[in-house]
């Protein structure tokens, strides 16, 4: 091969049509599902948003689901119920979406930046150690592409500390750790149902806990802090009567939505099992590809692969990374980068937080690429993004 032969140098793309690196799943069923909510008398509050928190929690292993207008709108609750204030500080990784650390900064706590696990690329437990002090009040997990933290070691450390430790699972919907299933394992736990996630409300999240006083907490934060609960009236003139007894906000996901969300939920295994498979497919394929590094996964947790992630060993390669994006992006092969850590973005910056604070996550961040990874894929789709991968790795080879 030679550089003439590049799309990004003039020659044939290795597909006709542009492929993202993610996108939504919707059937007949999941369009039927929302229509006869459509024709109901609920479009907002309503049913069925109860049966799709019951078949979240089920699905899950835990006691309870709250369900939201987003994933960062639950993460904002599940601060709020943790009870983070002004002066607190929650532990977190930086390799992540913004949400795992703004939602630190909408309650007036402040985001504590640990580095991460150069194979796994999740955030580091004795980089958590060493950050705890007196204002700590909490870490917030990241199961970073699907892959689960270590959560067994980052719950002892939370323990023998008194911190209250909520998970990032916006990739990890059906992802396992030592058998058990992510959403079980922390005192709350945020899915993300974004349209590039495992199933999608459109916009929608939802928190996950066994302990009843956060999902009070929860139910009434996503709704104004208004209640209409008998039991939990300072006063009880009518039954016409309500309260608001905290500042909460309108986080409310709607009927049309959770519709939708509970029709996806019914094929969470199989876009699993395809996701998985993809996955197992491009190792096989960039396995001794010189100039990559594979995804590394523990044996003691089961990823659900919200994200494929190729390191480029840019020691063995001629160009950077940007140049390898560019390149893929002229095959057609929409490739992203996830994630600049949070602490570099311009708004961190000015909030003071320094360049170089968590070293390993910065060179993860300089040497990722985010391959096409979705269920809807096809076999000659995923074959296009090795093809082009392979092509475009070999010429650009020291």
């Amino acid at each position: 091969m030679t550089k003439d032969k590049l799309a990004l140098y003039g020659g044939p793309p290795v597909r006709k049509s542009y492929l993202p690196y993610g996108k939504q799943w919707l059937d007949p069923d999941d369009i039927q599902a929302v229509m006869e909510t459509l024709k109901s008398d609920w479009l907002t509050t309503g049913p069925r948003i109860d049966r799709f928190e019951r078949a979240i929690a089920r699905y899950v292993n835990t006691t309870y689901a709250v369900a939201f207008s987003s994933g960062t709108a639950a993460l904002h609750a599940a601060c709020f119920a943790a009870g983070i204030k002004p002066g607190d500080e929650v532990i977190t990784s930086p390799l992540t979406f913004a949400a795992s650390a703004n939602c630190v900064l909408y309650v007036g706590g402040s985001p504590v930046f640990a580095d991460v696990d150069l194979k796994t690329y999740n955030i580091s437990p004795s980089s958590i150690r060493a950050l705890i002090n007196e204002k700590t009040r909490a870490i917030i997990t990241v199961d970073f592409t699907g892959q689960p933290a270590e959560y067994e070691e980052i719950l002892k450390i939370a323990k023998e500390n008194n911190l209250i430790v909520i998970g990032d699972a916006a990739h990890a919907l059906g992802a396992e750790y030592k058998g058990a299933m992510v959403g079980s394992l922390c005192d709350m736990t945020m899915f993300s149902f974004h349209p590039v996630k495992h199933i999608t409300t459109g916009e929608g999240g939802v928190i996950t806990t066994n302990n009843a006083l956060y999902y009070e907490k929860l139910k009434l934060f996503r709704s104004h802090g208004i209640t209409r609960d008998s039991d939990q009236l300072i006063d009880h003139p009518g039954d016409w009567y309500y309260e608001m007894q905290s500042l909460g906000y309108n986080y409310r996901i709607t009927d049309i939505q959770a519709s939708l969300g509970f029709s996806q939920l019914n094929k969470l295994d199989t876009f699993l099992k395809k996701r998985r498979d993809y996955a197992d497919a491009y190792n096989q394929a960039f396995e001794k590809l010189e100039g990559t590094i594979l995804p590394y996964q523990s044996k003691s947790t089961l990823s659900s692969w919200h994200l494929y992630i190729l390191r480029l060993d840019l020691q063995k390669l001629s160009v950077d990374r940007a140049l390898i994006y560019k390149a893929l992006q002229r095959e057609n092969i929409g490739v992203n980068v996830h994630y600049l850590p949070v602490y570099l973005h311009p708004y961190y910056q000015k909030l003071g937080y320094q360049k170089g604070i968590c070293p390993q996550a910065e060179a993860i961040y300089h040497s990722i690429i985010t391959l096409p990874l979705f269920p809807k894929m096809s076999q000659q789709d995923v074959e296009d993004v090795i093809h082009g991968v392979k092509k475009v790795i070999s010429i650009m080879k020291k």
